[in-house]
């Protein structure tokens, strides 16, 4: 019974592997990504000259949210990758992240947490610059799903707080 269970826990830690393939299909996103900021960007030096200034604002504030879900893609990658599959060895690396280094699931959790609060805001301020073209419902509804973000996230971050106090 000794070598099942040996055998079993081998597979078992092997396992890990199996999310190595979801992680590159994210790199694959983060292509997707830089493409569509590559189009927004250009799209808006192009328009430029008739583009007023709330359009401009407009225009910024999505090259901004594309690289914040950028940003959130690479923690995702890094992250996930380093504290549930394998070690990145990126130690002697001169462009290694600082918090890859802190990193753990409960730092990734809130680390998350906070870059969708982030994406959320962007979200937020863009109906409010233009709210003519959003509902009243609509704009509640946005006020309370960030609003839910903000208080999740401190959830997790106490309670990520309260569990290393612990140990």
């Amino acid at each position: 019974m000794n070598k099942v269970a040996k055998m079993l826990a081998k597979i078992i830690f092997l396992g890990r592997w199996l999310q190595a393939p979801l992680y590159l299909g994210l790199i694959v996103i983060l292509g997707a990504y830089v493409y569509k900021f590559i189009l927004n960007l250009f799209h808006l030096v192009v328009n430029l000259d008739t583009a007023n200034d709330v359009q401009i604002m407009l225009g910024v504030l999505d090259l901004i949210d594309v690289v914040m879900i950028a940003n959130l893609l690479i923690m995702v990658i890094m992250g996930g990758y380093e504290t549930f599959v394998s070690h990145l060895h990126l130690e002697n690396h001169p462009d290694h992240p600082e918090w890859l280094s802190e990193v753990n699931a409960g730092t990734m959790k809130v680390k998350l947490a906070l870059s969708l609060i982030g994406i959320s805001s962007i979200h937020l301020l863009r109906t409010f610059i233009e709210p003519a073209t959003q509902t009243n419902f609509t704009v509640m509804w946005q006020v309370l799903i960030h609003l839910t973000l903000v208080l999740s996230a401190l959830a997790i971050a106490f309670t990520n707080r309260i569990m290393s106090v612990s140990h």
